[in-house]
Formats: C-alpha cells, sequence, structure tokens
C-alpha cells in the first residue's frame, strides 16, 4: 500500500465513523474509536483492500455485515473490497453496527443517563422524576440503537421518513428484567407509525420466518385501509430476534384467541 493509498483508506475511515488511526504503516491502516468498540485493519491484496473487522464488544458483527453486503467476497479473516468508495460503505455500516449492537446500547444509555441524573436536585432522587428521565433517556437510546442498526428505514416497509419511524419492542420495556433487554436492538424492529401502533397492542406480530400475521380483530378491509397484505415481512430476521418475537406472538396469540367471528 503506497502513501497515497494509506491517505486515502485514513480519510475514508475518518468520515465513516472510525475517526482514530491506530497504526499505519508498510501495508496495513488500523482504525478505532473513541464512540464504539469496533476496529478496522486494512490491507492492500492486488488490486483489493482486505478489511478485517473486530470488536471486544460484539461477536455479531461479522455476522450482520455478512447480512447487510451478502454479494461481499469473503477473505480467510475478513472481506474484500474494490476500491475507496466501497471500503466507505462497508466501515459506514459497520460503525454504525457498532453502535447498536448488544450491549453498547445499554453501555450509552448508562453514560446518558449518568449525566441526566446528576443534574437532578438531590430531592428528586428516588422519586417519579427520576423514572421518568430514566425511561426517557432509555427510549431515546433504544431508537437511536434502532435507527443504526436498521439503517434508518422500517424494518418491514423500508420507509425511511424519520419522523413517521418508531422503535418497538417485541418484550415491552415494562416487562423486561433488565436493561440489556430493554435496550437490545433484537428485541423488536424499527416500525412505520401504523405498524408500529399495531405491533404495541399485538394485533400483528411476525412468524419465524418473518412473515407478518395479523389479528383476527382487524376486519379484511380494515387491513387494506392500513396497508396490511399477505406480501408484508420482514427484511430480515436475525437467529438473536427469536426469543423475543416468539415472546410478542404468545401474547399476540393469547389475545388473538379471545376474539371471535360474531363479534366484528
Amino acid at each position: 500500500m503506497n502513501s497515497l493509498e494509506r491517505s486515502l483508506v485514513e480519510k475514508a475511515g475518518y468520515d465513516s465513523g472510525f475517526e482514530y488511526l491506530e497504526s499505519s504503516f508498510a501495508n496495513e491502516v488500523v482504525l478505532a474509536s473513541a464512540r464504539h468498540p469496533a476496529k478496522a485493519s486494512i490491507t492492500k491484496a492486488g488490486s483489493q483492500f482486505e478489511v478485517h473487522l473486530s470488536s471486544r464488544k460484539s461477536p455479531l458483527l461479522s455476522k450482520e455485515i455478512r447480512r447487510s453486503f451478502p454479494d461481499l467476497v469473503e477473505s480467510a479473516t475478513g472481506f474484500y473490497v474494490d476500491s475507496e468508495v466501497e471500503l466507505a460503505k462497508l466501515l459506514r455500516r459497520a460503525a454504525s453496527l457498532s453502535y447498536a449492537l448488544p450491549n453498547q446500547a445499554a453501555n450509552n444509555y448508562h453514560a446518558l443517563l449518568e449525566k441526566e441524573l446528576e443534574a437532578l436536585a438531590p430531592e428528586a432522587r428516588g422519586t417519579e422524576i427520576e423514572r421518568l428521565v430514566r425511561q426517557r433517556v432509555g427510549q431515546q437510546s433504544y431508537r437511536s440503537a434502532m435507527m443504526d442498526y436498521w439503517g434508518g428505514a422500517c424494518a418491514v416497509t423500508g420507509i425511511s421518513v424519520t419522523a413517521v419511524l418508531r422503535a418497538s419492542h417485541s418484550k415491552p420495556w415494562a416487562e423486561c428484567d433488565t436493561d440489556n433487554d430493554r435496550l437490545n436492538v433484537f428485541n423488536g424492529f424499527l416500525l412505520s407509525a401504523n405498524l408500529d401502533a399495531l405491533f404495541d397492542r399485538f394485533l400483528i406480530t411476525f412468524d419465524d420466518n418473518g412473515e407478518l400475521v395479523t389479528s383476527t380483530a382487524i376486519p379484511a378491509q380494515q387491513r387494506a385501509l392500513l396497508g396490511i397484505n399477505k406480501q408484508l415481512k420482514l427484511r430480515w430476521l436475525a437467529t438473536e430476534h427469536l426469543p423475543f418475537i416468539r415472546y410478542h406472538r404468545e401474547r399476540f396469540e393469547e389475545q388473538d384467541s379471545q376474539y371471535s367471528p360474531e363479534m366484528f
């Protein structure tokens, strides 16, 4: 790798969420960040760049990269890309995933929460005010992580109008035992507002293949008005989603069993 190529790699990293240059010499550039735990080692392999990604916090990073870029050619330890442009795309996605994947969202939440609680008056500690602060900061952290994980687009429709996207929980916030579960990006989906409202009320759910399942409580005519059809499904469903979506589906089925055709 010549000096110009190293400079281009360093710039691609800086512009794509890897703002810290850990080392740059000979045939290798190592990039990192103070904002997430991932590292990227880039070497030159013929006319291509070989990228090795690692994260001390999330072993899922490479798996999710493969999902995001199914056409990437893999090396023994990483991925090959053809140009600085393709390298930047890969690094941007790696950075976004590193912000989102468990348990980075929980780590970010605790850091933000500590700052918020320091600003509270002593008499507010342990009161309803503190509870609301914890919930607000948690929901903000969760939404931010979900936006990163789903690339700022609805997990079903691909709609990317930020104002109408909601971070939905499969296992509701109040029913989670730990912050790690509440803030886990696999415990829910980024959904457009209409789907979020239905999902939150257990009026839709998803099967283990990501296919949308609709409650009998929603008549066919109303389904059409809501934009629900048989073609709707999740853009992807990771193995890590399954325990949470099965919890949601159990609640859905329990509720749905209470309805009968005569009610509509």
